[in-house]
């Protein structure tokens, strides 16, 4: 198996993982490593990340509600509206660089963790 293949792997155990800790796993974890570790670009990453957080996130939601922690109603309520920012969101990525996008996303995750730590 290829170094690449391998590192590819790797990323997704990660994101498996904090996904199933955190709740997290797709933005916060896949698109980073992506980008840093395999040279991919934002947009790149950001796609690839929304396609594999679709596996990831459809497993750990269905093993949370195997422990009795999902609650599909609230989950519906508040999913059906983030579809329309999905899509405003992506079309607004196309708009913008690529280097506005990263350090838009790298504010997020700085400020995130901030409010998580105090």
């Amino acid at each position: 198996m290829s170094s690449r293949v391998l590192r590819l792997a790797l990323v997704g155990c990660l994101a498996g993982a904090f996904s199933g800790l955190f709740g997290v796993g797709g933005g916060s974890v896949i698109v980073p490593l992506l980008v840093l570790w395999l040279g991919f670009g934002e947009r790149e990453a950001t796609g690839t990340s929304l396609a594999a957080i679709v596996i990831i996130a459809t497993l750990a939601a269905g093993v949370q509600g195997l422990h009795g922690h999902l609650h599909v109603l609230k989950a519906v309520i508040v999913g059906v509206p983030a579809l329309a920012g999905v899509v405003a969101g992506a079309a607004l990525q196309q708009r913008i660089s690529e280097r506005l996008v990263a350090g838009t996303f790298a504010v997020l995750l700085i400020v995130s963790a901030a409010v998580l730590i105090f």
